[in-house]
């Protein structure tokens, strides 16, 4: 095993701590590992990303099913849009994407260049959400009412994000689900990770019938982001998540502008 392995199975483990610390965001560093340090393509790198944020996730659900935590109605109807967005997107439209895009001058947009630079302003929009968040939870038990049909879309719109960059979207759905499913935020969070597991794990259904996968290497690096979670649920004992929050955001934040410049002066 070589540095860079070396190095990409310790950012395995990173992922899973910070996730474990602040109840998700981590997921968002799988692909730039996976690229940039494994040296994968693109497609494969948001292909295997959705596995090991699919079963990363689904660790983190099973903690608060057992809590009470997770609303199973509310994931239900956002999740059912969700996969089905996200598998037909792994299934048909990254496949149908043609590997020449356009050309601006000498420099030619590829597919890999175009979902990298595509993944990086997800990075953008998700470190400034993390920068900006301060939502406070009540603590209260408010009537949960549903929006169905804002609901189902907003399933189908992040479900064919996750299925283009691989990330689990937590972002999006938690705001989603206070807003429109009037869920207190520590449900919002809780019944979120249910619903990222649910799409991510299905939606990698889609290419397991495209890419050819390499298990023992998919399987050690998820072990390795799974342990992670337990190392950061640890610690998140004696250091409290939130305050990291801001702080991963520039974070990410970074590596976000850091990815749109190495794409863009290859």
């Amino acid at each position: 095993m070589d540095v860079q392995q070396i190095l990409g199975y310790l950012g395995a483990l990173v992922i899973g701590v910070v996730l474990g610390l602040i109840g998700g965001g981590g997921s968002i560093l799988t692909v730039p590992i996976l690229v940039y340090l494994l040296y994968l393509n693109p497609v494969t790198a948001t292909a295997y990303s959705l596995f090991v944020v699919g079963v990363s996730a689904l660790v983190g659900a099973i903690s608060n099913i057992k809590k009470g935590l997770v609303d199973f109605r509310t994931a239900i109807v956002f999740a059912f849009p969700a996969f089905i967005a996200v598998y037909a997107t792994r299934r048909y439209l990254v496949p149908a994407i043609p590997e020449q895009l356009f050309s601006i001058g000498d420099f030619l947009v590829t597919k890999n260049i175009a979902i990298m630079l595509f993944f990086a302003l997800v990075m953008l929009v998700a470190s400034i959400s993390m920068i900006k968040s301060n939502r406070k939870d009540s603590g209260e038990e408010t009537a949960i009412k549903y929006n169905y049909p804002l609901i189902i879309i907003e399933g189908f719109v992040v479900g064919t994000l996750t299925g283009i960059v691989g990330a689990g979207g937590g972002f999006l759905i938690i705001p989603a689900l206070v807003l429109l499913a009037k869920l207190p935020m520590k449900k919002a969070v809780a019944t979120s990770l249910l619903i990222i597991a649910i799409k991510s794990l299905i939606g990698f259904i889609g290419d397991v019938e495209n890419l050819e996968i390499d298990w023992v290497f998919l399987l050690s690096f998820t072990a390795m982001s799974v342990v992670g979670i337990f190392l950061g649920m640890y610690i998140s004992n004696f250091i409290e998540g939130k305050k990291l929050k801001k702080g991963f955001g520039w974070f990410v934040l970074v590596m976000g502008i850091y990815i749109i410049f190495r794409e863009l002066t290859k």
